[in-house]
């Protein structure tokens, strides 16, 4: 899986670490380090739509750019 094979260039904006804080509720300071783990998880889903990456785990989706690796945002699934 490409994704994984390029968990290191994982990164994020400063808008973006805010928003996905504030869409997961999140009280912690590394928010890129929280979503890499969560993409590591064996149980993870990670697909492929248009030009992102999604990963579905833990009740949330992560949404990545699939060129710079850079995670646009994540909110919980419906």
């Amino acid at each position: 899986m490409k994704l994984l094979e390029n968990l290191e260039k994982i990164h994020s904006t400063e808008m973006g670490v805010l928003r996905i804080r504030k869409n997961l509720s999140l009280d912690i300071d590394d928010v890129v380090g929280y979503c890499k783990e969560k993409i590591k998880k064996p149980e993870t889903i990670i697909t492929r739509q248009g030009k992102n990456w999604c990963a579905h785990v833990d009740g949330c989706v992560l949404t990545m750019n699939a060129y710079s690796y850079t995670i646009i945002t994540a909110h919980l699934e419906k």
